[in-house]
């Protein structure tokens, strides 16, 4: 079993350091070496979310046709490493206008092999490697992995990219993944499932969503809409964070990276593995409901602070909510995907958790720093800086993943009857 657990902290720890990468410094590698126009910024991550959604669904479907994981893990690691270093040299197009849409195509690229071997076969192969008894804390090691790739993400790209530039850094970058995914990938010790008989691939997808098999997997359903919508919730003030943190609050940024850094590490990695060992012992409805509403409660605390030490506090106490949520949650609708379609309700969860989240909360984030922000001038540019109303708007948003989880009656496993 220690084998499989190293596996699964490997590709989990790869995986996160390149959606890491993706989701923060492609945006920002847009803006400042090709074409600073929010706009363009925008529509790469709606492209990569809708690639990411469709990938998982098919190539997770494809996993379970075919009874394997490791040959999508081990060869889905090897060609997103490599798709990362290829991503800067999209600024040798020319003009602005074909390199933006280039890295566009590039980032889709890339979210198509990503999406390959972790979305949808990765999160097939944690569900598969674990039971009910022990999968709280097999999802635990993802959210650990998770902590520790955004610690180094952000520790070190500054460094990286201030004084070797871009390229260095997603040829790093990409290394490192296919390094990683492949130490993962050789150490999986597999017992190859038998192949999904009866209906083809696509006749498989289509019969999910029907009303009788949407009935028959109900729960699982709700626990992706309460995923959904915590995930929405999130991304309402996340990409403005060290905007907010920078130009509102007057923090130098050095200061709001050191803040960001202390708050993981104390919240998310600490609350790491005893959140995965509260979902196995007391349920995964019960500390995700708990999480639920000391995040509402500590995102509204954060908005109100002014002082670095409080900022540092709350901002710990959320994040290490956040952690204990999306480890319960991550743990919950894996108890519930059906044996023979793992990998293909790995997509599906994708599907609430990048696309439903992804697209919808960015904008509601960015409506409402327009309306409630503050205009100011940065580097010479007239600008919109968010206010204290996105961490406000956050946390009222949050409750409404109440709603979803009170609607499911959980099942509970020997050791929580124990």
């Amino acid at each position: 079993m220690k084998r499989t657990w190293a596996s699964l902290f490997l590709l989990g720890f790869a995986g996160q350091i390149a959606w890491a990468v993706e989701n923060q410094f492609f945006n920002i590698f847009m803006f400042d070496k090709i074409l600073p126009d929010p706009l363009y910024v925008s529509l790469m991550v709606a492209a990569s979310a809708l690639v990411a959604t469709v990938t998982s669904i098919v190539m997770g479907a494809l996993g379970d046709r075919m009874g394997r994981r490791r040959p999508f893990l081990l060869y889905g690691y090897l060609v997103w490493g490599v798709s990362i270093t290829v991503v800067p040299m999209a600024e040798w197009a020319r003009p602005a206008l074909l390199a933006a849409w280039l890295l566009i195509a590039l980032d889709c690229l890339m979210t198509f092999f990503g999406s390959t071997a972790f979305d949808a076969n990765y999160n097939a192969y944690l569900a598969e490697a674990t039971n009910e008894s022990n999968r709280g804390r097999g999802q635990s090691l993802l959210t650990l992995g998770t902590m520790l790739a955004i610690l180094i993400v952000y520790g070190a790209s500054g460094v990286v990219v201030s004084r070797y530039g871009y390229f260095v850094f997603f040829c790093a970058v990409g290394a490192l993944v296919l390094v990683l995914g492949l130490a993962g990938g050789l150490l999986i010790e597999e017992r190859p499932n038998p192949a999904a008989a009866g209906a083809g691939l696509w006749e498989s997808i289509r019969g999910t969503f029907t009303r009788e098999s949407i009935t028959e997997n109900r729960d699982f359903f709700m626990v992706l809409l309460a995923m959904g919508l915590w995930g929405m919730a999130f991304e309402v003030f996340f990409p403005f964070l060290m905007i907010y943190l920078n130009h509102f609050l007057k923090i130098p940024i050095d200061q709001s990276s050191l803040l960001i850094f202390v708050s993981i590490l104390v919240g998310g990695i600490i609350a790491a593995y005893p959140s995965g060992w509260l979902a196995d012992r007391y349920g995964r409805k019960s500390v995700s409901v708990v999480s639920v509403f000391i995040v509402s409660v500590s995102l509204y605390l954060f908005s109100q602070s002014r002082e670095l030490v409080w900022l540092a506090v709350f901002g710990a106490l959320w994040i290490g909510a956040q952690t204990a949520f999306t480890t319960a949650t991550g743990a919950w609708s894996k108890d519930l995907y059906p044996a023979d379609k793992r990998g293909q309700f790995s997509g599906y969860m994708t599907m609430f958790t990048v696309a439903f989240t992804m697209i919808p909360g960015p904008l509601i984030g960015g409506l409402i720093a327009r309306i409630w922000g503050v205009r100011s001038v940065v580097e010479g540019r007239e600008a919109i800086i968010p206010t204290e109303a996105i961490f406000v708007a956050s946390a009222v948003l949050m409750l409404l993943t109440l709603a979803p989880l009170y609607a499911i009656t959980e099942k509970k496993t020997h050791r929580q009857v124990a």
